[in-house]
């Protein structure tokens, strides 16, 4: 309990406040670097349903660009994947739970993940083959590009310009093409342990902001990596 509480607590401290002054008339907006909601209940369910029987402990990563928080196992056999995303709460830590609930540090209901996919998508899930990995971005305000912008310059961005951060699983996929530029969505099915469905939607968004293109066609063409 007491490392929880100061893992939440660090996520407070690294959450600062970034102003942004696009577009500012008065007051000054305030962006946080990421949404503190979102992170507490991915630390909390990390935590919570860790398989702690197999003597390791969640891993919580910070990089540049976001937080990697995961959680040791994977859904329980009674579990289906829609049934997780819909917030079905199947108890991986019987014991532990009713501590949390106890002590109100968590909610009977499951809203943990779907609090987490109405901010960030399903894509902030990685399902590994023991482990499950939630991807928590990145917002930063880019104060020094803004500055040199000139006025009435057009702020529609060609696509690549402005990258949306990736998560986990399209940065797997980057570096899969780079290693195969002949990979098959069959094969990325396979390796991301996902849907093809939830592949093809990976895919479209890396080719709509700049990523990767597809060069020739879908049999015999390959895929090129905008580094």
């Amino acid at each position: 309990m007491y490392t929880l509480d100061e893992l939440l607590r660090y996520g407070d401290v690294i959450n600062v406040l970034q102003a942004d002054e696009e577009d500012r008339v008065v007051e000054r907006k305030e962006v946080p670097l990421f949404d503190n909601k979102a992170f507490r209940e991915a630390v909390i369910n990390a935590v919570l349903h860790n398989k702690w029987t197999s003597w390791n402990e969640p891993m919580i990563s910070v990089f540049s660009d976001r937080i990697e928080i995961l959680s040791r196992g994977t859904i329980p056999a009674a579990q289906t994947m829609e049934g997780f995303f819909l917030g079905e709460s199947i108890p991986v830590n019987e014991k532990l739970s009713e501590i949390f609930l106890q002590l109100h540090i968590s909610e009977k209901s499951g809203r943990g993940v779907p609090k987490i996919t109405e901010t960030y998508g399903r894509d902030a899930f990685t399902f590994r083959e023991h482990s499950i990995v939630v991807t928590i971005p990145f917002d930063r305000v880019d104060e020094g590009e803004k500055k040199g912008k000139n006025k009435g310059e057009n702020k529609s961005k060609n696509k690549g310009e402005n990258k949306t951060l990736l998560n986990a699983r399209r940065q797997i996929i980057l570096a899969e093409m780079r290693d195969n530029p002949n990979i098959t969505t069959e094969e990325l099915h396979r390796i991301l342990g996902v849907s093809e469905t939830s592949v093809n939607r990976n895919l479209s968004f890396l080719k709509e902001n700049g990523y990767v293109e597809r060069i020739g066609s879908k049999k015999t063409g390959y895929w090129k990596v905008n580094d």
